[in-house]
């Protein structure tokens, strides 16, 4: 076992030294997340003011990716990701010198939260696509885990670290920091070697702009298994918005500001822990089949988290959904890593984002009010809910949000029980073939391009 971790390391390695400056960039990015947040609710005390800055975090980044795509299968990746991440670190420093000048107001949160996320549109796909060609096809899952592992260790690292430096040394201080960190995910995409991707000879016929931006949905609508699959994700990301925009209601019925504090970051954890536990397992027989019974469970999780006025069950029932969804998102996409054309990634995976990354917000805009203006006041009152549903999860503060959690759940276990018997979804694996991509000694990618326009499935 020993022998084998120590070839999996050596295997990963050009990927392991970029995920690790990642890590760390991503942690001082999120604690500066954080610090900014808590800025913007204590100079304005507005709710609404403070869910803007989800708006323009998410926002441009819906609207730019399909245009970024079809950038990012044209350059280089390497340097796509490194001026994407000097570009992104320019707004967060336009906030350092108006903070420092005491010229810094709210809206300019916003626009350097607009400008980061555009930025983010182009060095997401181009992250992805680069692990493609540097990672084995065998270990695409494990990478992928990793990935979701860096985001769970943000989330548990960031708010009280945060909470932490604000006190210590202030916005301008823990600005500095989010600055030296981010040239730890620099330095060793400029000097590193990548493989390099070239194209075959063969000539493609000329598209419209247009047609480029709309060749990554083109391209899963005519591979109905990967469109299924995208959907399966995107429904998940709709679930994680619905559940993020519950939680703070509904555990502040149960206790204190501390006790949320606490529950985020246990969901945290669940993050973490599944996705090491994915990285650690690595491989799976039948992605597809590990894909629908995760997501499956996860339906099962979400709808227990909803069944009793159990601030302990809602917790441990929404960490090990965090911790199960793992076995879902990871292999989803190692298998559009491992069946979409090198040449045109960029594109689909662009694509892919906007349509998934919409869901979470639709999450919060469906479920919030929903929460607020129907269910909560529907589970209060005299009723047929309350003398009926009202019996068996209980009435009064809270019932409403968690008849919603179950709701949830329940359409979670529908789709993906739908999904599975789609003929198309379950033999993606087999109906696709795996991209063939072959690095010589000299780290070069020989990749044939993928047709313009094609009616073929495969």
């Amino acid at each position: 076992m020993f022998t084998t971790a120590i070839t999996t390391i050596r295997e990963m390695r050009l990927f392991l030294i970029i995920w690790l400056g990642q890590v760390i960039t991503f942690i001082g990015s999120s604690i500066t997340a954080f610090a900014l947040d808590v800025w913007v609710y204590e100079r304005t005390g507005s709710v609404t003011q403070f869910a803007l800055i989800t708006l323009f975090n998410t926002l441009p980044f819906l609207l730019i990716s399909p245009i970024a795509g079809t950038f990012i299968d044209r350059w280089d990746k390497r340097w796509t990701m490194i001026i994407s991440d000097m570009c992104g670190s320019l707004g967060t420093l336009a906030i350092a010198a108006l903070f420092i000048s005491g010229k810094l107001e709210v809206w300019h949160i916003y626009l350097a939260n607009t400008f980061s996320s555009a930025c983010l549109a182009f060095l997401h796909p181009a992250y992805m696509t680069t692990n493609s060609v540097i990672v084995p096809q065998k270990h695409l899952n494990r990478a992928n885990g990793m990935m979701n592992a860096l985001h769970g260790a943000a989330r548990i690292i960031a708010p009280p670290l945060g909470g932490l430096l604000l006190g210590w040394i202030h916005l301008q201080g823990i600005i500095v920091i989010d600055f030296i960190t981010l040239f730890f995910a620099i330095v060793p995409l400029m000097f590193l070697r990548f493989p390099e991707i070239k194209t075959s000879n063969e000539s493609v016929p000329p598209i419209s702009f247009l047609e480029d931006i709309t060749y990554g949905w083109k391209y899963l609508t005519q591979r109905p298994g990967l469109l299924g699959l995208m959907f399966l994700s995107a429904l998940s990301i709709f679930t994680v918005g619905g559940i993020h925009v519950i939680t703070t209601p509904l555990v502040l019925t149960y206790g204190s500001v501390n006790v949320l504090g606490t529950v985020l970051s246990i969901f945290g954890s669940g993050m973490l822990i599944g996705g090491l536990l994915v990285s650690i397992w690595g491989n799976f027989e039948r992605s597809i089949d590990i894909i629908c019974l995760s997501t499956f469970i996860g339906g099962i999780l979400v709808f227990i988290s909803g069944l009793t006025p159990s601030l302990i069950l809602f917790t441990v029932s929404i960490c090990l959904y965090f911790v199960i969804s793992n076995f879902a998102s990871s292999p989803i996409q190692a298998i559009f890593q491992r069946k979409v054309n090198i040449n045109v990634q960029g594109r689909v995976f662009a694509m892919k984002d906007a349509i998934e990354f919409s869901l979470y917000p639709l999450g919060y805009i469906i479920v919030g009010p929903l929460a607020e203006k129907v269910f909560e006041p529907l589970m209060s009152g005299d009723n047929f809910l309350t003398n009926t549903i009202g019996q068996i999860i209980g009435v009064g503060p809270g019932r409403g949000m968690s008849l919603l959690l179950i709701l949830l759940g329940i359409l979670t276990m529908t789709s993906t029980s739908l999904a599975y018997l789609s003929p198309r979804l379950r033999s993606v694996e087999e109906e696709l073939p795996d991209i063939d991509i072959i690095v010589d000694v000299n780290q070069t990618v020989t990749t044939f391009p993928e047709p313009v326009t094609s009616g073929s499935s495969n």
